[in-house]
């Protein structure tokens, strides 16, 4: 019996396959405790591998994970890049902010990734220059469609050379993921930066403007030094399913507030409309965007009012 240490880059079916030290891939099987604990191994756990002697592998033990997203599933993730289209389908921001206040609690860069601006130029830039200034990195990128007419937009190759200078600087020894909606071109992305990926694309459909999945499972691949992984499309956020956060650590999830937190004439100031409140007082005077305090409300009053409850320690 031999033992290896690796990290999980893809589980399909029940079978995951590992990465291991030595670059070598092992097909593996959970060992049946998982269930009875109710753990579920994820594509970026961190494992131990038991060989038997006839080569079938097990997954024996699962590292200390320092977070576990639920959408898209995965752990130990240090890089998200939020990836919404300006046009087609349009953008819902309280899910962008949604998914970044889980990043931000569990540990994980937010990137912002505005697609389709040819669609849209102006609204690709309002979205990119909104999160910029809540404090997020943020792209915006033309040619991963076709036009209003339906024409292929050619790629600005300015626009992709800033994102590929940060995935230079910032993937080295990192695990990141491309998340976002169905068809606002996560996998046409990812062929564009990493074109040995090889992804699977797909088409929006006309009459609800939705992407068709393609991209079935999280799968991680190597790249630039580090790890990085396309994940299915998805059309929301349901946070009353899980428990990601508690009501009162929301507000250390949105960093524009942050000036402020502190500064609020009551020192137990949810900051949704109370009098004195430092963060309403900034979002009246354009310092915090609205869109981005509407969404904290929103997701305040949800956080107050679900039940208690959890499951494997996913954000």
């Amino acid at each position: 019996m031999d033992k290896q240490n690796g990290k999980i880059v893809k589980g399909v079916g029940g079978k995951y396959t590992v990465l291991c030290a030595d670059g070598v891939r092992i097909t593996a099987r959970a060992r049946g405790a998982f269930r009875h604990e109710q753990i579920s191994p994820e594509v970026g756990d961190d494992v131990t591998l038991r060989i038997e002697e006839n080569g079938d592998a097990y997954i024996e033990s699962i590292g200390q994970r320092k977070n576990l997203l639920i959408r898209p599933p995965m752990a130990n993730l240090d890089i998200l890049f939020i990836t919404a289209a300006a046009a087609k389908p349009a953008p819902v921001l309280s899910t962008l902010d949604k998914l970044s206040a889980i990043c931000v609690h569990g540990g994980i860069l937010p990137v912002f990734v505005i697609t389709k601006c040819d669609l849209d130029p102006d609204g690709g830039a309002r979205i990119a220059a909104l999160y910029r200034k809540s404090g997020f990195p943020a792209f915006t990128l033309r040619g991963l469609g076709e036009d209003a007419g339906g024409a292929d937009v050619s790629i600005d190759p300015e626009e992709v050379g800033a994102l590929r200078a940060f995935l230079t600087a910032n993937l080295p020894g990192k695990t990141a993921a491309f998340a976002g909606a169905s068809g606002i071109g996560k996998s046409t992305l990812l062929n564009l930066l990493f074109p040995t990926l090889a992804l699977t694309t797909g088409s929006i459909s006309e009459k609800i403007e939705r992407g068709r999945h393609t991209t079935r499972h999280v799968e991680l691949f190597e790249a630039d030094g580090g790890l990085v992984a396309d994940t299915p499309g998805f059309s929301m956020l349901d946070f009353m399913r899980f428990d990601f956060m508690k009501v009162g650590d929301l507000a250390d999830a949105f960093p524009d507030f942050a000036p402020w937190l502190g500064r609020c004439r009551y020192t137990k100031c949810t900051h949704l409309c109370e009098d004195g409140c430092a963060v309403c007082e900034a979002v009246r005077r354009g310092e915090i965007e609205r869109s981005r305090h509407d969404s904290y409300v929103e997701l305040y009053r949800i956080l107050k009012d679900k039940k208690e409850w959890k499951k494997n320690g996913r954000f």
